[in-house]
């Protein structure tokens, strides 16, 4: 196999990857401005719009051990590509859909169509680049999410300007398409490191994962912070803004994109500096645990000081979730190249049920205490202040749990 041209393998392996996870992430944060939109055409409550919203997030879950054993065995340029081509039906599906049951299915395959992008493209990078140079690689990608999340917040409120939601959702499929043909005509092959191996060995590897502490020690705080965070991101920032700090709708898209901007800052500065800080003796451990508390606190001030705290605190929890995908790099690497791919969708797992249930779970618990006679505010801060207690529980194992070993 002819090795491609240092420069030459740069565009064409990191391009198609950060436009397929800029796409991802937009998809996974876009209903966070078309959400009330959806719900006053279709007039759904707070929980049917939570689990509309949160569907993606289920289908992008289950997705991730399968996706773990397919990269591995057949590579990030044939699966991401040929999923893609699902997450464009899905997309359709859903601009398309007149009633919940349909938007919930195009949303579905939207989260399985794009639940390899940023998992390929770890895998590409431990394939072609050397582990000193794949922590700002990561970096890079992330940040294209991050553009990917600036894009669903202000910039897709301009454009509901000039187009309905249902015509701004059919074009991203139609680009959703075009990246896939990227990918499947540009990107480089590489033999996988886990071609030949039989399901029993690759279940066998799964299996080595899950029960290893190491994973353990980062599973919680995956789940309710990552996770969390996700949740709150993807639709719930937006109605507590409206309902706790008495935004506009243009306001609470300018606040969103400020948050977008801050994760960006993040990733960018993991994309500059990880290499840097761990030649310095700072260790990418050090930076996360610090990230975590930072986030905590952050997140306990909004909850309990809406008014004072938001227009200064959202963004920095923008930037500490950023750095909270330290983790994925810190997991794989106690496990062996042949099982990377397997290691890193099974944190992804975890990340995205929390997703999926605390966004869901969120909307049910103020739905259900509104029933109970709550009003929306104080329903909507017994909601949050849930949430972190949460990560109190999963900041205190991480810390705790590193100081035992």
């Amino acid at each position: 196999m002819t090795v491609p041209d240092p420069r030459s393998l740069m565009l064409r392996l990191f391009l198609p990857f950060a436009a397929g996870y800029f796409l991802s992430y937009l998809y996974r944060t876009v209903n966070a401005v078309l959400g009330p939109l959806i719900a006053g055409e279709l007039s759904l409550p707070d929980n049917a719009l939570g689990l509309l919203t949160s569907t993606y997030f289920l289908a992008f879950g289950a997705a991730q051990l399968p996706l773990g054993m397919l990269l591995d065995r057949f590579g990030p340029r044939r699966v991401e590509a040929m999923l893609l081509v699902i997450a464009a039906a899905g997309a359709t599906t859903f601009a398309m859909a007149d009633t919940l049951s349909g938007l919930t299915s195009g949303r579905a395959l939207i989260g399985l169509g794009v639940a390899a992008c940023l998992m390929a493209s770890f895998k590409a990078f431990s394939q072609w680049f050397p582990p000193e140079r794949q922590a700002s690689l990561t970096g890079w990608i992330m940040a294209s999410g991050g553009l990917g999340a600036l894009a669903a917040a202000k910039p897709l409120e301009l454009a509901l300007g000039f187009a309905g939601w249902r015509e701004i959702v059919l074009g991203l499929a139609v680009v959703t398409l075009a990246v896939a043909a990227a990918l499947w005509l540009f990107v480089p092959d590489k033999v996988s490191d886990g071609k030949g191996v039989g399901f029993a060995e690759q279940l066998a590897g799964v299996r080595s994962i899950f029960a290893s502490r190491h994973f353990w020690r980062y599973a919680p705080a995956g789940f309710w912070f990552t996770g969390g965070f996700m949740a709150v991101q993807g639709l719930w920032a937006s109605r507590w803004m409206n309902v706790m700090e008495s935004l506009d709708g243009a306001a609470v898209a300018a606040r969103l994109t400020w948050m977008g901007m801050a994760m960006l800052g993040g990733f960018l500065f993991m994309a500059f500096f990880a290499t840097a800080l761990v030649h310095r003796g700072i260790s990418l451990e050090k930076v996360y645990r610090w990230a975590m508390v930072a986030a905590f606190a952050a997140f306990a001030m909004i909850g309990l000081q809406p008014q004072f705290a938001g227009a200064l605190l959202w963004p920095v929890l923008g930037a500490c979730f950023s750095l909270s995908n330290i983790a994925y790099s810190l997991v794989s690497q106690a496990f062996p190249s042949n099982l990377s791919g397997r290691a890193n969708t099974a944190l992804n797992l975890l990340v995205f049920l929390g997703a999926f249930g605390l966004q869901w779970g969120i909307g049910g618990l103020v739905d259900a205490l509104q029933a109970g006679g709550w009003a929306v505010g104080p329903a909507y801060r017994i909601a949050f202040l849930s949430l972190l207690g949460g990560q109190l529980i999963a900041l205190a194992w991480l810390l705790l749990s590193g100081r035992r070993r």
